[in-house]
């Protein structure tokens, strides 16, 4: 464990809201199953419904969640809207779970 008599309490706090905020959002399943197929490519509402078989508005609704808290970003291409993760932290969250969970 690192020594924590040189932290500055209130960035350590700082931090902690940040983890536990991206921690909330890992908890719900659907949230964490879109951030999985988004850790591995861009991807639209479209094909996100078909790999998950998550349904509208559930969908939208979680997508909406993931953007207010900046894990995902967008990219329209015409009609489409194209999402992907957009922090770098939550990717190297999700590649631990990964190999916690899912490597064989």
């Amino acid at each position: 464990m690192p020594d924590t008599s040189d932290i500055d309490l209130d960035k350590m706090l700082a931090s902690a809201d940040q983890a536990a905020a991206a921690l909330r959002s890992l908890g719900n399943r659907d949230r964490l199953l879109l951030l999985c197929q988004l850790s591995q490519e861009e991807l639209c509402v479209g094909d996100l419904e078909e790999r998950l078989q998550i349904r509208q508005p559930s969908l939208s609704q979680q997508l909406g969640v993931l953007r207010r808290e900046g894990l995902v970003s967008t990219r329209r291409e015409g009609k489409r809207i194209y999402y992907r993760v957009a922090d770098r932290r939550i990717l190297a969250l999700l590649q631990t779970l990964y190999q916690l969970y899912c490597a064989k």
